[in-house]
C-alpha cells in the first residue's frame, strides 16, 4: 500500500534523515562560513544549497543519470571540475589558517583573506552542490526504491520525496548556521584554535575533491 505513490514512506523518512546527517562539503562550507561571517551569511550559503539540491533533484527526474552513463566525456569533465573547485577551496582555507596561525593577533592583512575565502557564499554553495555527479547517482537509486511504478501521476511521489529531505536539509543546515555562529565568539579570541580547524576543514575539502576525482559511474 502505498502513500499518494510512496512506498514504505517511514523507512525513506528514516533513510533520508541519515543522508542528511552524513558530513559532506556542501554542510561544512555552510558552516565554516558561518563561523567566519555570521548567521546571515551562512544562510546565504544555506539557500545556495537549496537551489543546488533543487535543480540536481529536477536533474534527476529528467534522468539525468542515464545522460551521463551514454556520455562519459561529460560526467568526465563534471567529475574533475567538481573536483578541482573542491580542492581549490580547501587549499584557500589552508592558506588563510597558516597565515592565522603565525599572526600573534588579528591584523588588517590576514582579516581580508579570511573574508575573500568566503565571499559570495551563494554563489559558491551553488557550485558546490552543482559539481558533483554522483550525487545525481545516488538520488535516483535512492528515490526509485520508494516510486510506486504503477501510481498514475509519478511526479507526486517525487515531490513528496523531495520535500521530505528538502526539510530536513533547511533543519540540519540551520542547526548548523547556529552552531558556527556560536563557535565564532570562542574563536575570535583563540586564533590559533580557530586556524586549526579552518586547516582542518580545508583538508575535509580536498580529500572531497580527491574522492570525487576518483568517481566512477559503476
Amino acid at each position: 500500500m502505498s502513500f499518494y505513490g510512496v512506498t514504505d514512506l517511514w523507512t525513506y523518512v528514516m533513510g533520508a534523515f541519515g543522508i542528511i546527517l552524513l558530513p559532506g562539503p556542501n554542510s561544512l562550507y555552510v558552516l565554516s562560513v558561518a563561523t567566519v561571517r555570521g548567521v546571515k551569511a551562512g544562510y546565504q550559503g544555506a539557500f545556495g544549497v537549496f537551489l543546488g539540491d533543487t535543480i540536481l533533484l529536477v536533474f534527476t527526474a529528467l534522468g539525468a543519470a542515464g545522460l551521463l552513463r551514454a556520455y562519459p566525456a561529460m560526467f568526465m569533465v563534471v567529475k574533475y571540475a567538481g573536483a578541482a573547485y573542491l580542492a581549490w577551496i580547501g587549499l584557500q582555507l589552508v592558506r588563510s589558517a597558516i597565515q592565522k596561525w603565525w599572526a600573534t593577533e588579528v591584523t588588517s592583512e590576514v582579516a581580508p583573506q579570511n573574508a575573500s575565502n568566503m565571499q559570495h557564499p551563494f554563489k559558491r554553495a551553488l557550485v558546490i552542490s552543482l559539481l558533483n555527479p554522483k550525487a545525481i547517482l545516488f538520488l535516483l537509486s535512492f528515490f526509485v526504491q520508494f516510486i510506486d511504478p504503477s501510481y498514475p501521476a509519478p511526479a507526486v511521489p517525487f515531490l513528496i520525496l523531495s520535500g521530505i529531505i528538502m526539510v530536513f536539509s533547511a533543519v540540519y543546515l540551520s542547526a548548523l548556521i547556529f552552531l558556527g555562529a556560536r563557535m565564532a565568539q570562542g574563536f575570535r579570541k583563540r586564533h590559533r584554535l580557530s586556524a586549526g580547524l579552518s586547516s582542518a576543514v580545508g583538508g575535509l575539502f580536498i580529500w572531497f575533491g580527491a574522492k570525487l576525482a576518483t568517481a566512477s559511474l559503476n
